[in-house]
């Protein structure tokens, strides 16, 4: 499962600009985040958390859940 979450005063004007497409506010909202929505257990159990940050850099991390 994948999962994306955009946080920030108004971080979707330039996703939006980029993929020229207008997303359902509610879409939108959803992403607004910083939890994530439930997902079930990985059988392997564990899962990887990938942040990019407005620069583009990026930075992922492998847990044990």
């Amino acid at each position: 499962m994948r999962q994306a979450y955009f946080v920030g005063d108004s971080p979707y004007e330039g996703l939006k600009r980029a993929l020229k497409a207008d997303i359902d506010n509610t879409a939108w909202e959803d992403m607004n985040s910083t939890i994530s929505r439930p997902f079930p257990r990985p059988a392997s159990g564990r899962i990887c958390v990938k942040v990019i940050n407005h620069f583009g850099d990026e930075v992922q991390k492998v847990f044990v859940v």
